[in-house]
């Protein structure tokens, strides 16, 4: 790895690596204990967006060569050395979320290579920056190491129900495969139905009870929704959860006009200024 490419190493992958927990997350800032001395309350700042840590405790700060110099009480060459031995497997790079979407939508060809359990500290920090809990996780989503176009990529993946699987990370938003919803099921009649996974697992994580007493349709895009009336022919009872935007009460409202009482709009669970379920999620652990 050159300088360049061990400065865009997240800050919070090598702390996460060298066992150091998030205490608490707001926004783009992930506070922790400082790693430099003992003490009960977190002071020890990292700006995920700007890859940069402050200690309040000592109040200084830096970049990734900085943190690791502090730590190991050594200088810029030794520092240099040790990230190349120990992180060189996390270099992360990939582009911009809207190319990767172009080049899927132009029908380029893809492959997927390897499909394992979450373990990627990277895709790990990415679902607790969401504030996503991890063991949850592993049983819904799975890590997926694919290639389009001959260039290498990674992300976390969630699959539909004929195959296609919806990947996401810090930079990508796409389907590999064919663009279609996921159930789950539970021999309910009753069914949840959500835009995304990161919805479907907030909700998993404010009401765990729903997750054995209901099913779910997660549409992995609202433009799924008009393919399910078929589906909603099999429940007694229907409760939408979808995206407190116009996109989603327009969809909402149009059911609840034609089927009257078997649907139920329920995004007053998250009617606080939240667009999602995953976004209310965050703001409640941001409080």
């Amino acid at each position: 790895m050159d300088i360049k490419t061990i400065k865009n190493i997240p800050i919070s992958t090598v702390m996460s690596r060298l066992g150091f927990c998030i205490i608490r997350t707001n926004y783009s800032s992930l506070w922790y204990k400082s790693p430099f001395r003992n003490e009960t309350t977190a002071s020890f700042k990292v700006d995920s967006k700007k890859n940069l840590y402050y200690d309040f405790g000592e109040g200084k700060g830096g970049n990734i060569f900085d943190f690791i110099m502090r730590l190991k009480e050594c200088d810029f060459k030794e520092a240099l050395h040790f990230i190349r031995k120990e992180f060189d497997s996390l270099s992360f790079h990939q582009p911009k979320q809207d190319l990767i979407n172009r080049e899927i939508n132009k029908g380029t060809t893809y492959q997927i290579n390897k499909e394992q359990v979450l373990q990627n500290h990277i895709l790990m920090e990415y679902l607790k920056a969401r504030c996503l809990v991890i063991e949850i996780c592993k049983q819904y989503l799975v890590e997926v190491y694919y290639q389009v176009n001959d260039k290498k990529y990674f992300g976390v993946g969630f699959k539909n129900d004929i195959g296609g699987i919806e990947i996401r990370n810090k930079y990508a938003k796409l389907c590999l495969g064919k663009k279609w919803y996921t159930s789950i099921k539970n021999k309910s009649k009753q069914l949840i139905v959500l835009e995304s996974w990161s919805d479907f697992l907030s909700l998993l994580i404010l009401y765990p009870n729903t997750e054995n007493q209901f099913d779910f349709v997660i549409l992995n895009s609202l433009s799924m929704f008009n393919k399910l009336d078929v589906v909603f022919d099999q429940y007694e009872k229907v409760f939408l959860a979808l995206d407190n935007d116009e996109a989603g009460t327009k969809a909402t409202q149009k059911y609840l006009e034609i089927t009257g009482k078997k649907f139920t709009d329920i995004r007053y669970l998250y009617n606080n200024g939240s667009k999602d379920l995953n976004e209310f999620l965050m703001n409640l652990k941001n409080i």
